[in-house]
């Protein structure tokens, strides 16, 4: 009897219901008329309003066709341990790829994900129109919409006072007496301004406040980034923004961290937006006038974009895929390091005022952070001259940039240029490419398909990362795996066992940064 009440709520829930049906040729109507465009705070809301409703409506009407058991077990059924519901409603828009969690992503933490979720998989041309939608949507700053859903702007809040006596004075490095300054724009204009040591030396609870506290950086991703730069180029508490420390700065061990600066495929990465190559050009922090120039080449218009910063990445990758005999794309410096260069650029080193509070980066506001002076053609770069902007906003406190955020941007760029995600290098001479099989890299956890569905590639370059080769010898690596647990904790990830690391040593790349 039980077996025959199941059938029946089978048949039923299948059922093609002329109610649901109008429900959702509404719904289907409202995401057509949708976008993840940027839209007036009461626009938003709106929008956001009638989308619950007609899913309701979907849900509902289906609902009502269905046995009292079979709804029990639709409300018990916990989702999928692969699926994105265990998260944050905001980033689960990204892993699920449909346009109809995007369009409802503010909402879904609280309004019945896990039913939402089912209809969408469940109905074949919900989910057909909302990967249509998805195609044509997708772009380099879709994430501004999900992760800031009403834009926010208060003055008072964040204005970086770095006015005469406020203790955050533009002062030039000594380098001669020793001060400290590397590949990052960013982090060289904090020692500049007195909110990292003016030596460039810092302990991980300094990085820590000055990113979360300056540009608006999430507290998980600046943790991770602060102990990882400690463990990997540091003494395991502080680390330098540059190469090695001299004599006097620091604690005894400083001197045997290599810095940001002797981190290659380590922390820093190539087909940097502004930086040469290590391994092609002998450095990796000064800065290229002819880079810089094409990423303003790139940015027409007075303003630089996510979207411009897309193609001086997409451009650069190409480029040093080319000429770069050392060119390496590896699983941490490449699928997560290197799409930190650019979108740091513009989610951290943007203006944001009432008229533009997503942010706006002008030319003027990106040479400042870049220690760059003079005019499109005739462009200057001073060593040490990288300033925050006078009269610079941060973003708004209410949308700290976390490890969520950023692989959105980072999911982002892959949809836009696949070749981003692929995790191998050139084998001794230039755009003699090779590619890692990822099966046998991850041990069967992952393959080539795989990586890039859900969450995959952010989990891939975490737990790579977790494992690398700190400077100092003597350094475990429990502090970064610490630090990783609530990185990792949201993302569902596979459970990679071992990573086999000699998959990478037949590019030379790797190899000579890792010896």
């Amino acid at each position: 009897m039980q077996r025959r009440v199941n059938d029946k709520s089978k048949k039923t829930c299948g059922e093609a219901d002329p109610e649901t049906e109008r429900a959702k040729r509404r719904l289907l109507l409202c995401l057509d008329s949708s976008s993840i465009d940027r839209q007036p705070p009461h626009e938003l809301k709106r929008r956001h309003a009638q989308r619950l409703s007609l899913t309701k409506a979907v849900i509902g009407h289906a609902e009502t066709k269905c046995s009292t058991l079979g709804k029990k077990r639709r409300a018990n059924a916990p989702p999928p341990a692969s699926s994105a519901l265990h998260m944050d409603g905001r980033w689960a828009s990204f892993l699920g790829s449909t346009a109809l969690l995007a369009a409802l992503a503010p909402l879904a933490a609280n309004a019945f994900p896990a039913a939402i979720f089912e209809a969408v998989q469940a109905d074949p041309e919900l989910a057909a129109r909302n990967a249509e939608i998805y195609a044509r949507q997708v772009k380099a700053d879709g994430a501004t919409a999900i992760f800031e859903p009403v834009p926010k702007f208060n003055a008072q809040k964040q204005y970086i006072d770095i006015s005469e006596g406020s203790g955050h004075e533009y002062k030039a490095p000594n380098f001669a007496g020793g001060d400290l300054r590397g590949p990052c724009p960013g982090l060289n204009a904090f020692a500049n301004h007195n909110f990292l040591p003016h030596n460039g030396y810092a302990t991980v609870s300094q990085f820590i406040d000055a990113t979360t506290t300056v540009v608006g950086m999430g507290p998980l991703l600046a943790t991770f980034l602060a102990v990882y730069g400690a463990v990997i180029d540091g003494d395991g508490t502080s680390w330098s923004i540059g190469g090695t420390p001299g004599p006097g700065v620091g604690g005894l061990l400083s001197g045997q961290g290599n810095g940001l600066s002797g981190s290659h495929n380590k922390y820093d990465g190539d087909s940097s937006p502004t930086r040469p190559d290590l391994y092609q050009e002998g450095n990796n922090y000064k800065i290229q006038i002819d880079q810089f120039q094409q990423l303003i080449d790139n940015s027409p218009g007075g303003e630089v974009t996510l979207a411009s910063l897309t193609e001086h990445r997409s451009q650069r990758f190409d480029h040093q895929k080319a000429t770069n005999a050392y060119w390496f794309n590896g699983p941490f410096t490449g699928v997560l390091v290197q799409p930190a260069a650019y979108t740091f650029i513009y989610r951290f080193m943007a203006n944001h005022t009432q008229e533009r509070p997503e942010g706006i980066l002008t030319y003027d506001t990106l040479k400042s952070w870049f220690g760059v002076t003079g005019e499109s053609g005739s462009f200057v770069a001073t060593p040490g001259g990288e300033r925050i902007p006078d009269n610079w906003y941060r973003r708004a406190l209410e949308y700290p940039y976390e490890t969520t955020y950023f692989f959105g941007d980072a999911s982002n760029a892959i949809a836009l240029h696949p070749k981003f995600a692929d995790i191998g290098g050139n084998t001794g001479t230039p755009n003699s490419f090779v590619g890692v099989d990822v099966e046998n890299l991850t041990n069967g956890a992952m393959n080539g398909q795989t990586l890039l569905q859900g969450n995959n590639f952010a989990c891939l370059a975490y737990q790579f990362a977790a494992q690398a080769k700190p400077d100092m010898a003597l350094l475990g690596l429990t502090q970064l795996t610490n630090a990783l647990g609530p990185v990792l904790a949201p993302l569902s990830c596979p459970q990679l066992k071992s990573i086999d690391k000699a998959e990478l040593m037949q590019f030379p790349g790797y190899k000579r940064s890792n010896a």
